[in-house]
């Protein structure tokens, strides 16, 4: 038997079937150059905040001192709108960010991006320009606010809220005296600063009476989460809690008729 019938008895392969695992290694892709990889990674990164901007949750700043002193000016702030979701609508204590009504900010109000990074976040919607503002929901579709009662609190269905939890020292629950019937659909907003606070009171002659559309609300705030020494979650004050609805509110005044 030669060397080569020798081989073959012993179950060699041909040379081209040799560790086939070798084609393999030669086949592998490269990996991307750096600069690639860096931009796939943006691109994600990006889709991701465009994703969690639209229906999670988004930041902001505080740019006055209307809130005083839950919100004070420079706080960054997150929103978060997964409470709205479906049939979910603002409640009353609800601090929530939302659009212009119309008419209730002018252009020094709503500062355009100054910067290279800032004008990119604006493209994509990551940027909150555009005339937004904060204010504490008082009063939901159907509700009747009012201001003052004998103690000079602000009334909702005629139950009295107090307030000292929130407002800022020493201010008073209001200065402009209102009552107003809340449309379905809207709010009756108000800031935690009050004499600061150009809200729903300082736009009654407004065409929209001043009240803000529930569907112009971004969001509810739920923490400040810069500075740091700021930090800190925003709870809904328990005063709302006993307020009646319109209806149990009617109701009850007619059992005493």
């Amino acid at each position: 038997m030669t060397d080569a019938e020798d081989r073959t008895d012993v179950g060699e392969e041909p040379p081209e079937r040799i560790r086939p695992w070798q084609r393999e290694e030669t086949s592998e892709k490269r990996p991307l150059p750096f600069w690639q990889e860096l931009a796939l990674l943006l691109g994600i990164a990006l889709a991701l905040a465009i994703v969690i901007k639209a229906l999670f949750m988004q930041a902001f700043y505080i740019p006055s001192g209307s809130m005083n002193d839950t919100l004070v000016y420079n706080d960054r702030i997150l929103v978060q709108k997964v409470s709205y979701w479906g049939s979910g609508t603002p409640q009353r204590g609800d601090i929530v960010v939302f659009d212009d009504p119309g008419g209730w900010l002018d252009e020094s109000a709503a500062p355009a991006p100054s910067n290279i990074i800032a004008k990119t976040l604006e493209v994509f919607g990551l940027y909150p320009t555009g005339g937004h503002l904060v204010k504490r929901v008082i009063g939901v579709g159907g509700d009747e606010v009012a201001c003052c009662d004998p103690s000079g609190h602000v009334t909702v269905n005629g139950k009295a809220l107090h307030e000292n939890s929130y407002l800022a020292p020493g201010a008073k629950p209001s200065l402009i005296r209102f009552d107003e019937k809340v449309p379905k659909g809207y709010l009756w907003v108000m800031g935690d600063n009050r004499a600061e606070s150009a809200d729903s009171r300082v736009h009654l002659g407004d065409p929209g009476g001043g009240f803000v559309p529930e569907k112009d609300v971004v969001g509810k705030v739920f923490a400040v989460v810069w500075p740091l020494g700021h930090f800190k979650f925003i709870p809904r004050p328990s005063t709302f809690d006993s307020v009646p609805d319109p209806g149990a509110t009617h109701q009850h005044a007619g059992a005493h008729q």
